[in-house]
């Protein structure tokens, strides 16, 4: 479970100190809007810490008062044993990667990556821009223009760029978000791989849960403007504490019950589908005789087997009947929608090995998994807390979920356009006639030199 404890808001930390990132009562207000409710949390040296939450969680509004490019309204920000809170961004020991990448277009790739060097007076460059290409493997495109690369290898420029200049801290905020699918996955494990190479911080911003799992050692489940949980990606998974997380990282079966019994290490409960057993150590609500659950299994720990066929299942596992509402075939997996007394909805997920014809919509299944699986939540949250909605076609660009896309998109362009003008995208907008003069007499003296 994670040790995210209330205090004015809620306090999370993953380590010690060090050359950790720490952050002591941060909070963040807009009038009387609370972006960032006063929390403590600490990321430590060299991990890589993932932010996760849906749009307008917090997570950038906290990943930029790291930055220096939002003032906290309460609190402080220390990189190690450095108070950096009222520091300028580009005083700060950090770099920040934004998902449009800022990289100069008039610049090829290896005076992109030079550029924070030429502009704090380093006179030779070449060895370092040429390691640094090495690292993100992009050396043999050094004389292409941002133009003639892919988006991944854009975005590989951007850190390169980011990390020439040796920060503490590298802030990633959603830097995938513009790739498509197969190329994010890609670039997922090779931002791991250089975090790894290089072995600095990195704090990475995403709503994408498999994102954050894939490449976080530890991450913080924002949510309101508070940290609902923390903890490695694997413990959050399988160890929900709240709905919220539960529902949002991953899909999660929630099932009404109340205690009827505790013993022998198990909580039995009693649910409209008949009675279940939850291990004690994975309920984190209490759990005295005639409490109130919700009790929870991942769809992908769950067995379908047909009604006629329940004699076959082995005794101790939990069950529960209903029919197969849909069946939607996903490629490696095959996802079922089963209603039933438990409740309606619960997702089965099996894979596509041996697919059993009989499985389809309107069969009388039997839903069955280990007991192992089974974790306990305290009923008085939202059942709901969490769940992806998608707002009906009806609805067409005018509908809540284009606006608030539309509104996202409006505040992140705002935002780089702010962050280039303190510094922090490295003040594109000087990057004019003057900067090709100014590059091409610098890579002359660097030859003359």
């Amino acid at each position: 479970m994670s040790d995210v404890t209330e205090t004015t808001g809620s306090t999370a930390s993953a380590s010690g100190d060090g050359g950790d990132v720490r952050l002591r009562g941060i909070g963040k207000t807009y009038g009387d809007f609370t972006a960032v409710h006063p929390l403590d949390l600490t990321v430590p040296e060299g991990s890589f810490f993932a932010l996760l939450g849906a749009s307008g969680c917090g997570k950038t509004t906290t990943l930029r008062m790291i930055a220096g490019l939002e003032e906290p309204s309460t609190g402080s920000v220390h990189l190690g044993e450095q108070d950096v809170t009222r520091l300028p961004p580009y005083k700060r020991p950090v770099n920040t990667v934004f998902q449009s990448y800022a990289l100069f277009p008039h610049l090829d790739v290896f005076e992109n990556v030079a550029f924070g060097l030429r502009r704090r007076g380093v006179r030779s460059v070449k060895n370092q821009v040429r390691d640094m290409l090495d690292l993100v493997q992009l050396g043999e495109h050094a004389r292409r223009k941002p133009h003639q690369l892919s988006g991944g290898q854009q975005q590989r420029v951007a850190v390169a760029r980011a990390l020439i200049n040796h920060p503490k801290v590298l802030l990633l905020d959603e830097p995938l978000g513009a790739l498509d699918l197969k190329l994010r996955r890609r670039m997922q494990l090779e931002l791991k791989r250089i975090q790894t190479e290089v072995g600095i911080t990195f704090i990475h911003v995403t709503h994408d849960q498999e994102e954050a799992m894939t490449m976080a050692d530890t991450v913080a489940v924002m949510n309101a403007g508070r940290v609902e949980q923390l903890g490695a990606p694997a413990d959050l998974y399988e160890n929900p504490a709240t709905t919220f997380v539960a529902n949002f990282l991953g899909t999660s079966n929630l099932i009404e019950a109340e205690v009827a019994s505790t013993a022998g290490g198990e909580i039995l409960v009693d649910t409209r589908g008949g009675r279940l057993g939850v291990p004690a150590g994975r309920c984190s609500a209490p759990s005295g005789t005639g409490a109130r659950l919700l009790v929870g299994v991942r769809p992908e720990k769950t067995v379908l087997a047909l009604a006629d066929e329940a004699g076959r299942i082995p005794d101790g596992r939990n069950r529960v009947t209903g029919v197969i509402a849909e069946a939607s075939f996903l490629g490696v997996s095959t996802q079922y929608l089963v209603d039933g007394p438990a409740g309606r909805g619960l997702a089965v997920y099996a894979q596509n090995v041996d697919r059993d014809p009989r499985l389809v919509p309107g069969a009388e299944v039997v839903v069955h998994w280990d007991r192992a699986h089974t974790f306990a939540l305290d009923a008085a949250q939202d059942i709901e807390a969490g769940v992806e909605r998608v707002e009906p076609a009806t609805a067409g660009k005018d509908g809540r979920a284009e606006r608030a896309e539309r509104a996202e998109r409006a505040e992140r362009a705002e935002r780089e356009e702010k962050a280039g003008k303190d510094g922090q995208t490295e003040r594109a907008e000087q990057a004019g006639k003057a900067e090709d003069a100014w590059t091409a007499d610098g890579a002359a003296k660097e030859a003359a030199g």
